[in-house]
């Protein structure tokens, strides 16, 4: 195995911590949140440590400062096992009055807020971690940077390390951490599936407490990975799962599967950008659906790098699910946020890095080719013209982010095409 890898969301924590009291570390479980809380940690406790998770819990119940006594920062990780600790921790920020005291990390969202009385507000920071960018697990340059991007870079040096066999191979094996150090490759697939496994046979019955029956979470799985990268409504998802897996799932149960996932951090989805048009056109509000990482889709699809290769329309859906987890890891260094847009003319934008001084980039993600660049750089130009640059900034950067291609480079008519093995944060 390889030693620790720096995280962006290092940087984010140190960052947080220096302004708040506590900073909670929630996402994905796997994604790598201990390794990276411990990174900034003094002191930690393990709440799901079966030999020390009883009394643990008595502490907390017992003896909450005292609970809380060790050298801060104090990790402790898994807190959302002991809801009440919430509080607890609010009430000890207020009553030490100094930044960084502790560090919360959770891999899903507590089962019953009924011990929470509080929002935190003020007291708590909080991060999304996500499995790792293509930066993060070495497989990108880091040639062109987001950030500078915003700040007007157009000239670029750097090759793009990924071919499209590689491309293919990244897109399954996924960002998890654990994948990222094992050097066999058909290991290093197989991890996405064990996390598929543990959502299937557990977690989702774990996370709400409501039982589900393993063979159905896996049908439900498939059916979203089908409609990974589309705006599909919980009706099609449904009737989906009708028509390919002969399942008569209603539509409050769809639901219901969805909020389990969402609680997980297995899914992510983008919502809708709301720009000012010069013309009254309609815009689509939906958000589109995404894992939080494009492997869990090859898992339940149970799909790997050659089937990609053999299918590229159903590669590029996949790519651009890469890209979603990419954009947002490098966002948000920036404050910034991800959305798409839509119209009822069908006009669409993959992504939109928007952040919060108003600035923007418009995004489509194409896997490559030249009538692709063409396309996406002919729909940023479409969108651009639609704006109304009176009452919002101009866009910072118009991007086509591509999969396969040789180097970064800045088009004759100002479009960006930047390879996803080439960017960074």
């Amino acid at each position: 195995m390889n030693s620790y890898k720096p995280r962006i969301a290092d940087r984010l924590l140190r960052e947080c911590l220096s302004g708040k009291g506590a900073v909670l570390v929630e996402g994905a479980k796997w994604c790598g949140k201990t390794t990276t809380a411990l990174q900034a940690a003094s002191s930690f406790v393990y709440m799901n440590d079966p030999n020390s998770m009883e009394q643990n819990l008595s502490l907390v119940q017992l003896d909450p400062r005292g609970f809380l006594n060790g050298e801060p920062p104090l990790l402790i990780d898994e807190w959302q096992i002991a809801p009440r600790l919430w509080d607890i921790i609010r009430f000890e920020v207020d009553q030490r009055t100094k930044m960084g005291q502790f560090i919360l990390t959770g891999s899903s969202v507590p089962p019953s807020l009924d011990e929470i009385h509080h929002s935190g507000a003020g007291r708590f920071a909080w991060i999304r971690m996500r499995p790792m960018s293509l930066f993060e697990s070495l497989d990108s340059c880091g040639s062109v940077s987001l950030r500078a991007l915003f700040e007007g870079q157009t000239f670029f040096q750097g090759r793009n390390p990924l071919d499209f066999d590689s491309l293919a191979f990244v897109t399954c094996r996924g960002g998890w951490p654990m994948a990222v150090d094992i050097p066999d490759k058909s290991v290093a697939l197989e991890q996405a599936y064990y996390y598929l496994d543990a959502i299937a046979r557990s977690d989702m019955s774990r996370v709400d407490g409501v039982t589900r029956e393993e063979g159905r979470v896996r049908r439900f799985l498939r059916a979203y990975a089908r409609n990974q990268g589309t705006q599909a409504t919980l009706s099609s998802l449904v009737e989906d799962m009708r028509a390919a897996e002969g399942d008569s799932f209603s539509v409050n149960t769809a639901r219901s599967y969805l909020n389990a996932l969402e609680g997980l951090f297995a899914i992510e989805e983008m919502p809708a950008w709301n720009p000012n048009l010069r013309s009254r056109t309609a815009i689509r509000s939906s958000s589109t659906r995404y894992f939080v990482d494009p492997s869990i889709a090859a898992a339940s699809l149970g799909i790997g790098p050659q089937d990609l290769k053999a299918d590229v329309r159903l590669f590029g859906f996949f790519f651009e699910a890469l890209c979603a987890r990419d954009l947002r890891v490098y966002a948000d260094t920036l404050k910034g946020s991800v959305y798409h847009y839509r119209d009822r003319s069908g006009l669409e934008c993959d992504a939109v890095v928007h952040l919060r001084n108003g600035s923007y980039g418009l995004i489509e993600i194409k896997l490559g080719g030249t009538d692709l660049v063409e396309e996406g750089a002919r729909n940023l130009k479409r969108l651009a013209s639609r704006l109304d640059t009176d009452r919002m900034k101009a866009p910072s950067f118009l991007m086509v982010l591509v999969g396969v291609g040789e180097r970064p480079y800045l088009r004759s008519d100002g479009v960006l095409v930047i390879p996803a093995g080439c960017l960074r944060d």
